[in-house]
């Protein structure tokens, strides 16, 4: 990989801990030797905007901010360069935790910088927008929906957690019609996520071994426990790493996908909600250029 020498970070200053991180990545840039513009996002949109129009001439963007700044980054140079680095400085850090991106930023920054390119698979849908771990509908769902933004300043992560394990206990069910590469699939569900990592959270969570970031391939899982049990067993499994044979997770494999539910449902990308359902969604094959570790992310 060629050495970073100028960088652009494109920072949301609403994200949880944007101001204070913010100085650290800056400071950890200057000791580097590395030249670094900063940009501030005042919208929704608009990291993808200011990407799309800075971002030539330098080696690296950065981001600082939620997943949802990282993905608009991602999208907007996925076919135009240069790679993205994604640095913690929202709640969840789903994107950085699973590419073993230190969650400290004065970490993060040199050992980025010291890092290798890693090609991913990238998700378009039907709107135009991209994303790069997965779409939810159900559970997941309803867990980004019921972790409050006061939630996420006070508890940070856990808030998360919290609102899923409320949104698991409903066990909230709805009929689904997935059309994948044209065959199609119906049943009933709690949950519908279609997945581009085998695994989140650093490994904290396995939806399926078989499941890779880099295949051009994407997996949807579909997961209906019958009852609370069931889906405490699910759970269990997906924590200790091991999922695939349960009776209550089905897995569909494909490149071209359409999810309906009946009833309509609101979905989320990347922890960002979406409209409701139906959703078109396309892969992309190793069209995201991310910037990672020396130790190489695992699925």
């Amino acid at each position: 990989m060629t050495p970073i020498r100028r960088a652009l970070m494109i920072v949301n200053p609403a994200a949880r801990s944007a101001p204070g991180a913010r100085e650290e990545a800056t400071r950890a840039f200057a000791a580097a030797g590395v030249t670094c513009d900063v940009l501030l996002t005042e919208r929704p949109g608009h990291a993808a905007e200011l990407a799309r129009a800075n971002a030539a001439g330098g080696d690296a963007v950065f981001t600082l901010g939620g997943d949802g700044t990282a993905v608009e980054v991602i999208g907007a140079l996925s076919e135009s360069g240069p790679p993205v680095g994604v640095l913690p400085g929202g709640t969840g850090n789903v994107i950085a935790r699973s590419l073993g991106i230190p969650l400290s930023v004065s970490r993060a920054v040199p050992a980025l910088l010291a890092g290798q390119e890693t090609r991913m698979d990238l998700g378009l849908l039907g709107d135009g927008r991209h994303f790069v771990i997965g779409v939810g509908v159900g559970v997941d769902a309803d867990m980004i929906a019921g972790a409050s933004y006061a939630m996420k300043q006070r508890f940070g992560f856990l808030a998360y957690f919290m609102s899923g394990i409320g949104a698991g206990i409903k066990l909230n069910r709805f009929r689904y019609r997935i059309t994948a590469d044209g065959a199609l699939h119906e049943g009933e569900a709690v949950s519908v996520l279609v997945a581009n990592l085998g695994s989140i959270l650093g490994g904290l969570i396995t939806l399926g071994r078989q499941i890779r970031h880099d295949d051009g391939v994407f997996h949807v899982c579909v997961f209906s426990p019958s009852n609370v049990l069931d889906a405490f067993r699910v759970f269990g499994r997906m924590l200790a790493g091991d999922v695939s044979g349960d009776r209550s997770v089905t897995y569909i494999a494909g490149r071209q996908f359409r999810v309906e539910t009946i009833p309509a449902r609101r979905a989320q990308s990347d922890g960002e909600l979406l409209g409701n359902t139906p959703l078109d969604i396309t892969v992309l094959p190793g069209a995201a250029r991310l910037l990672a570790p020396r130790a190489a992310p695992k699925d």
